[in-house]
Parts: C-alpha cells; structure tokens; sequence
C-alpha cells in the first residue's frame, strides 16, 4: 500500500477497507506516515467524509495502537461515563458512589483540566494526600472489593488518537463527526469498560453548540459502540451555563458532597441521575428508568452513596475526614462579590469565559505543567432565567491573589448578558442517544 493512493481514494470520496485504515493509523503512530501525508488524508476525511463501517475501524485501529485495558479481573458488567467537557461538572463524584453504592462496578480512567474545562482528577486530588496512581492490581482490588475506583489515563492508552488530535489541532481538521467521535471513543474502549455513558455538551461552554450538532455526534458514537459489543448511551446536556452553583476544584468537591446529602442544586443532581441511570441500565441493575432513579436517589437518601465516596477517598490515600466535614477545605484569602450594574433577567452566560475566569484565579492550567490552586474559583449566584436587580452580586469570586482577582472580575462580567424581558430557564437533560434512536425532552 501506498499513502499516496489511499489518500487520492479518499478525496475522490471511496470508502476505504478495515486494512487500508490500519495501515493509515499504524504507519503515522510510528512514523512511517508523515505529518504532511497525514494532514492530507485528515483533509480529504473532513471533505469527504467516513461512513460508519470506516468510523469503527478507524476507532479500532486507533484503540490497538496502544495499551487495551484488561478489566476481566474484575467481577461483574463494568460501567463508566465520559463527559465532552464543561466547566462546573463534578458528576463523576456523584455518580462513582451512586452507581457502585447499589453494587455496579466503576473502573474508571480520567484526565486533568487543561484549558477552560475541569479536569476529575484535579478536583479528587483536593483531597490530601489523594492518588491515582494505582497499580493494575490494587485498581482491580478496589474495584472488586468496593466497586469503584478512579486512575489517571494510561501515557500509551490510544496514542494514536494523541498524536492524530495534535495533528488535527493545527490544521483546521478538528471539526468532522468521524474524527471527533473516533477520538473519544477509542479512549473509552481501551479502557475496557463493558457499558459506557457519553454526556454530550450542547452550548456556548461546549464544543458542540447547537442540540443538533449534539445529537449527531451523539448518534455516531453509540453507533461506534454498539458496533464494537458496548453497551453504549448519549446523555444530551445544556453547557450554555456552568453546571451547579461552583466553580473550582475543593468548591466543586464541596457542592457534589452536599449532592450526595440531598442538598445538591437541581440541574447537578438531575445530570447526575441521569448519567447513572444509564450505567445501571446497561449493567442490567435496573430494567426501567423509573426503577433505576428510584434506587439511585434512595441511595443519597440512606447516605450510602456519601459513605461509599469517604471509603474510595480513603481507599486512594486521600483524608477521608474531608467528606465528613467539607469546611476542611482550605478558604481563598479574598473573596469578591460581582454587583450588577442593571436591573434584568440573565439572557446568557457565556459558559467557556467563566471557565476561563478561573483559569485566571489560579484554579486551571494554561499548559501541562501549570500548578493549580485548589482553593479558588467561583460562587454563581444568578443562572439563566433569573432575575436580578441593579446592586446584586451576579457571582462571587474566590481568590489568594490581588492580581488575578482584578484580571478575572472583567472577564466574568463579560460573561453575562442581561435581558428586559423575562428569559425562561433552560433544561439540562435535552435528550437522550440509545442504539434505538433519540428521544428529545
């Protein structure tokens, strides 16, 4: 095979074979392949397109270029969730403990932050002396023995995918359905899960910003899935405003704690339960959604789920007692409310600035080695909807340094736009991506 023909087969608008495309993958994951050939093929993909036959093997070819995970160890069907991104979304604290409180294994892989979104692994990391550097044995052992644990991404899990989004990011080849959805899920099959639920963000703290965008992403990556043997499900959420009331890593730890008391803020619980009403679903814990909600919601209710999160903490190296008692956490030095400067209803919340509003505190990372703070970040106080008049804080911002403190107050006003006529509040869940269609809310 020749790189040359196989890139002239896909711009003339061919389907390409399950080995014309491992050879694609395999030769630029080892250099063979180079990086102008690549952009080209890239290209012709955008222009062209995949069908779905090519979307599963170009995922598979990307998932065996590295690391598979081997979760048979692990007793029972494993479920795990994957979020596109958003700022203010703290569900896998949530749902982790929901789902493994009422005996469904969770063995899960997350990142960190980078950029505006938050990353899990920064905000368990709150917690003192918490680890996710676990050997695959005591992964598994913590899974069998209380059903949940959380790891870091493996350094050689997909690199194919790694170096193809690095590839894709500087040459305007990012926005394609096969590449985007082959992307995250090749991730999520190498890392062996047998049920995965995909929260797919709609709105302007999202990559997908229209419902429509959304659902067709959602479709192609439950096609993938369910093509491959993986119970697999698409939760469609709003992420035209920060999900919850806080954002920044001990706050949000703080707010999912209260969630798992039952005195959580509703779009945050009512994401939560559905992403783990899915999990139990594929796993064959419940039959119904009725019946899933109902066993999940009974678990914040006994507080099982609260204690099953003190028991991972802990199981993880980190300080258990946090969970107990949340004002632990350490408090910023400086704390500055955001007084509007009109009377209004909140028409939009610009949901990428607020992430980035605390990026500039201190509470994200500009680059991989950037140190984060955990203890800043911010208190929305007036979401989409609300009313608010000339004098009230529109959010309060949590800081330990003058400097950024001033630098983020514009930019978190800027995020807000006021309206004179009554704006109704949005719903989180918009729908939902099974293997038999959508369901729009």
């Amino acid at each position: 095979m020749r790189m040359y023909d196989l890139i002239t087969k896909k711009k003339n608008g061919d389907a390409l074979t399950k080995e014309e495309i491992s050879f694609i993958v395999n030769g630029f994951t080892n250099g063979s392949i180079p990086d102008y050939q690549m952009s080209a093929f890239l290209m012709a993909v955008c222009l062209k397109g995949m069908n779905l036959e090519e979307t599963i093997d170009l995922t598979m070819a990307m998932v065996h270029s590295g690391d598979v995970l081997d979760l048979s160890p692990i007793a029972g069907k494993k479920a795990d969730k994957h979020s596109t991104g958003g700022v203010g979304d703290k569900t896998s604290l949530i749902v982790g403990p929901m789902v493994a409180a009422l005996g469904v294994p969770v063995a899960k892989m997350s990142g960190r932050g980078l950029g505006h979104t938050g990353g899990t692994i920064d905000k368990l990391e709150s917690f003192p002396g918490f680890s996710v550097s676990l050997s695959d044995q005591e992964f598994f052992d913590n899974v069998n023995r209380m059903k949940l644990a959380i790891i870091g991404q493996t350094a050689n899990l997909a690199p194919a995918d790694k170096k193809m989004y690095a590839l894709r990011d500087v040459t305007a080849t990012v926005n394609n359905y096969s590449l985007i959805a082959s992307s995250i899920m090749s991730k999520k099959i190498a890392a062996g899960s047998d049920v995965i639920v995909l929260d797919v963000k709609v709105g302007s703290g999202a990559f997908m910003k229209t419902l429509e965008e959304a659902e067709e992403l959602a479709k192609v990556m439950v096609q993938i899935g369910t093509g491959v043997g993986r119970e697999t499900y698409a939760v469609l959420s709003d992420m035209g405003q920060p999900l919850g009331n806080y954002v920044g890593n001990s706050l949000e730890v703080r707010e999912a704690i209260d969630t798992l008391k039952g005195d959580g803020p509703a779009d945050l619980l009512e994401a939560s339960v559905s992403l783990a009403t899915y999990m139990l679903l594929g796993a064959g814990r419940a039959t119904s959604v009725d019946e899933a909600e109902k066993l999940l919601l009974g678990t914040i209710e006994d507080g099982s789920a609260l204690k099953k999160l003190a028991e991972f903490v802990e199981a993880q190296g980190g300080d258990a007692s946090y969970v107990w008692n949340p004002d632990k956490f350490p408090r910023t030095e400086f704390i500055e409310e955001m007084i509007s400067a009109e009377d209004g209803y909140v028409a939009e919340i610009l949901t990428d600035e607020i992430g980035m509003t605390s990026l500039v505190l201190g509470g994200g990372r500009e680059t991989k080695e950037s140190e984060i703070d955990y203890s800043v970040g911010i208190r929305i106080w007036k979401k989409v909807g609300d009313y608010v008049r000339k004098g009230e804080s529109l959010a309060r911002l949590y800081g330990n340094d003058v400097a950024k403190l001033k630098a983020a107050a514009p930019r978190l006003m800027n995020a807000y736009r006021l309206s004179s006529e009554r704006v109704e509040a949005p719903k989180h869940v918009m729908g939902i991506v099974t293997k038999d269609g959508v369901k729009r809310f």
